[in-house]
C-alpha cells in the first residue's frame, strides 16, 4: 500500500496537514481612528477564521460599538489600494501569501506594506476612510514615545491589570483572566507587588532592544510596563545603593523560559553597568552563565 493509498506516510502526511490547520496564529488588525491610542489589535485565529469571526473578536477586545458595521481591509501599500474581504474569507489564508519579512513584521522596500485594517462601513455601503492611514501610524506612535516618557498619562487598560494585586476581586479565575488578556495583547510580563511573572510566547517579541534598556534605566518599579528589564534594574541600583549583594530568584517548569528569561536579566545588568557605576561587574555577570547552566538553571 502506498502512501497516497493511506499507508503509514499518508497518516503521517494528513496528521501534519491537521495540526496545521489547527495551530493559531497572530494576526494583527490596526483599527486606525477607530480606537484612539490603540496601534494595533492581536488576536488568535486558525487558518479556517473567517473575517467575520475576526472582526468580532477585535469589537469585543477593544470594546468598539456594536451598532456600527465593520469590514476587514488587506492593504500592500501606504495610500494604496485597499481590498475589501468577504465575511468568509480567512485572513490566515491572505497572510500567508505574504512575503516572509511581511510576516515578521519588518518593513519591505519600495513602499510596501502589508497589513489588515479594520474599516466603518457607512449606511449607504460605502467605506469610511477616516483620513490617512500613514498619517495616523505616525502621529500614534509620537503619541505612545510621549507616554513611555512619561509626557502624557497612560491611556485606561482594557479591562486588565499590570499589577495583580490591583484586581477589584482576587481569584483563581479573575487570575488566569486577566493574564490570558494581557498575553493575546502580547504582554507577556504580569507583577504581582514586586514578583514578576513571565509568559513564554514562544516567538521573538522587540522588546529588548537598546531603546528599552534605556527606558527601564533607575525607574520605580511599577512606573512602566512590567518588563523584566525593571527587576534587573532595581536590583542593580539597589546594589549600588545599600552596598549589599542582591538575589533575583528564577523559577518555574521545563521550558518556560527560565534560561531565556536569565539572558536578558544579564544583558540588561551588563548595560547597565558599562556606565561605569562599578568596575568589573560586566565579566563578574558574564562568567556566571556557564555556572547557572551547570546547575541546570
Amino acid at each position: 500500500m502506498s502512501a497516497r493509498d493511506g499507508g503509514v506516510g499518508g497518516m503521517g502526511t494528513l496528521g501534519r496537514r491537521q495540526r496545521f490547520e489547527n495551530s493559531e496564529f497572530t494576526v494583527r488588525i490596526y483599527p486606525g481612528t477607530l480606537a484612539e491610542g490603540t496601534i494595533y489589535c492581536p488576536i488568535s485565529a486558525r487558518k479556517t477564521t473567517t473575517a467575520a469571526e475576526a472582526i468580532e473578536r477585535v469589537i469585543e477586545r477593544l470594546q468598539l460599538d456594536r451598532t456600527k458595521c465593520y469590514v476587514l481591509a488587506e492593504v500592500k501599500e501606504f495610500g494604496g489600494e485597499e481590498w475589501i474581504l468577504n465575511p468568509n474569507d480567512c485572513p490566515v489564508q491572505r497572510m500567508m501569501l505574504w512575503p516572509r519579512v511581511a510576516l515578521e513584521h519588518r518593513p519591505l522596500s519600495g513602499g510596501e506594506d502589508y497589513r489588515f485594517l479594520l474599516r466603518q462601513k457607512n449606511l449607504d455601503g460605502s467605506i469610511h476612510y477616516g483620513g490617512s492611514l500613514q498619517m495616523w501610524l505616525q502621529i500614534t506612535e509620537e503619541r505612545r514615545r510621549m507616554v513611555e516618557r512619561g509626557l502624557l498619562p497612560q491611556p485606561d487598560s482594557q479591562g486588565d491589570q499590570a499589577d495583580l494585586c490591583c484586581l477589584p476581586e482576587l481569584n483563581e479565575r479573575s487570575l488566569l483572566d486577566n493574564l490570558r488578556s494581557r498575553f493575546q495583547q502580547e504582554k507577556i510580563y504580569t507583577y504581582v507587588g514586586s514578583i514578576l511573572i513571565v509568559i513564554n510566547p514562544f516567538k521573538f517579541l522587540p522588546i529588548y532592544n537598546p531603546k528599552y534598556v534605556k527606558m527601564y534605566d533607575n525607574h520605580t518599579l511599577g512606573h512602566l510596563e512590567p518588563h523584566i528589564y525593571a527587576v534587573a534594574d532595581v536590583a542593580y541600583h539597589a546594589m549600588l545603593r545599600r552596598q549589599r549583594n542582591q538575589c533575583i530568584v528564577i523559577s518555574g517548569e521545563s521550558g518556560s523560559g527560565k534560561t531565556q528569561s536569565t539572558n536578558f536579566l544579564i544583558h540588561h545588568l551588563t548595560a547597565l553597568s558599562q556606565k561605569g557605576f562599578a568596575s568589573g561587574v560586566e565579566q563578574i555577570i558574564l562568567g556566571a552563565g556557564p555556572v547557572l547552566e551547570a546547575c541546570g538553571s
